[in-house]
């Protein structure tokens, strides 16, 4: 059973009571850092906002029935008022409990089931290289994306292509996909950019990331199409089975004269820091 497998068996058997993130990643066998990624990747949903929104699914089914105090149902589902049941709720379902207590039904409502993980689509990737890599500067344009999101990342590379070439400071024309600053929520940060010599003439609006020296294991993979695959793959299948354990460290994509931008394919490097 994978990581992701066995939290996913952790969160249904405590859907009712809740789990917090360092007892799913305990039970799963892994870091903190590493669930958060392996989960994201194999379920395209971040691991604690699925609690949450399984959760809230059951309070949604208690309040259809004809719950007689929300309260009751607020504390249930982990919340500690009924102002902040209310605020969650209507994020997950644009209705209020009281909307739903009232219709006594959930037809209109998109509920969050068990995820069943069959067998995840996985391909085919050469064993990686290992190697250790200095430090490096990284500026381009930056967002905020979680994994539910994260479909914007194509349009980001596109709004950036214009810049390379002409980053001050720029190095070369190796091109970055920098994956960094995560949270236990499924939140990250992805930078699309170039190596720079400093950061003091980049403009303001750019975002930046330093990355440590370190030791990678270095996959290489042909098309941008199957980039989800391959890091699903990756996290969920090769790394479980290594022996190796996964930094929290930014992780990143390189891009040199190997790769085609126009078409998508040729050599796409990625790179996951390993813990020392």
């Amino acid at each position: 059973m994978t990581p992701v497998a066995r939290a996913l068996w952790f969160i249904e058997s405590r859907v009712e009571c809740g789990a917090t993130l360092a007892e799913i990643a305990h039970f799963a066998g892994v870091s903190r850092y590493h669930l958060c990624r392996a989960f994201g990747e194999a379920t395209g949903r971040s691991v604690m906002r699925y609690v949450r929104a399984r959760r809230l699914t059951l309070a949604a089914r208690q309040l259809a029935d004809g719950a007689p105090d929300i309260l009751t149902v607020a504390l249930d589902a982990g919340y500690g008022s009924h102002e902040a049941f209310t605020r969650a709720f209507r994020e997950q379902f644009a209705l209020t409990p009281e909307a739903v207590r009232t219709r006594r039904n959930i037809e209109a409502l998109t509920l969050v089931e068990p995820i069943r993980m069959g067998e995840p689509a996985f391909i085919e990737l050469a064993p990686p290289r290992f190697e250790s890599h200095g430090a490096l500067l990284v500026a381009g344009l930056g967002e905020r994306y979680r994994f539910e999101t994260n479909h914007g990342i194509p349009a980001q590379w596109q709004r950036f292509i214009p810049h390379i070439g002409h980053m001050p400071g720029q190095v070369g024309m190796i091109t970055y996909g920098v994956c960094c600053n995560s949270d236990g929520s499924g939140n990250f940060d992805y930078v699309a950019g170039v190596e720079v010599t400093s950061f003091d003439d980049v403009p303001e609006d750019f975002g930046r990331v330093r990355i440590p020296a370190r030791r990678y294991a270095v996959f290489t993979h042909h098309h941008v199409a199957t980039m989800r695959g391959a890091m699903r793959t990756i996290w969920t299948r090769w790394l479980p089975a290594s022996g190796h354990e996964v930094a929290d460290a930014p992780d990143f994509e390189r891009y040199d004269e190997r790769f085609d931008p126009a078409t998508g394919t040729g050599a796409i490097e990625i790179w996951l820091p390993l813990a020392r």
